[in-house]
């Protein structure tokens, strides 16, 4: 049985502004005060010793969090570009308020968040499919590559949402919303067949 642990990195100062940060990389989208603050408490509630290693989305946020979880812990760190969040393409760094405002039918009512039809407006933005096969790939090849082990994965909202859709695979991807900064999502594969222990907890 291998277990994966899948934690949202903290708060940016994009997140406040609701922004789209995808794969920016820049001083807007790296942890704000808060956000260190957050991931803090989640070290402290949440001993990371029990895992065998980590791995991490290269951007700076995602590397900024597995810092301060990883301080006392000192577990082997290592990246993997398919645990990147999702790109919005042209629309990275714009705010959903002006992308919903010229773009009323590409966002979820509810959600304030973009639908998988997104992509028709958005230049070189990627297709939901395409997150959902790169962390199905991550997260195959690290049960394959680390078997019986217990791995923290830091990664991003979407990336964390796309592990989840492709295990349950409801009817409406828009039912699941994206998971909370710092929140933890536990998978466990078991010979071979992917299970959802919980999604998005806080602790």
């Amino acid at each position: 049985m291998t277990e994966f642990y899948l934690i949202r990195h903290g708060q940016t100062t994009a997140n406040v502004m609701k922004m789209k940060q995808g794969i920016i990389n820049s001083k807007i989208t790296y942890l704000n005060q808060n956000g260190q603050n957050q991931v803090q408490n989640l070290g402290k509630k949440f001993d990371i010793s029990f895992a065998d290693r980590i791995i991490c989305s290269p951007l700076e946020r995602t590397k900024q969090t597995t810092e301060i979880l990883n301080k006392d812990s000192k577990l082997p760190v290592s990246y993997d570009k398919r645990l990147l969040e999702i790109s919005y393409g042209e629309w990275d760094g714009q705010k959903n308020s002006d992308l919903r405002r010229i773009h009323p039918d590409a966002y979820d009512e509810n959600l304030n968040d973009v639908l998988p039809i997104y992509v028709k407006y958005a230049s070189h933005g990627e297709k939901f499919d395409d997150v959902i096969n790169r962390i199905h790939s991550f997260l195959s090849d690290m049960d394959q590559q680390h078997p019986n082990e217990k791995i923290i994965c830091v990664t991003h909202g979407f990336t964390i949402k796309a592990a989840v859709l492709d295990i349950l695979k409801p009817q409406d991807v828009m039912s699941l919303p994206e998971p909370r900064n710092t929140s933890i999502t536990k998978i466990t594969s078991i010979t071979n067949k992917f299970y959802l222990d919980y999604y998005n907890q806080l602790l």
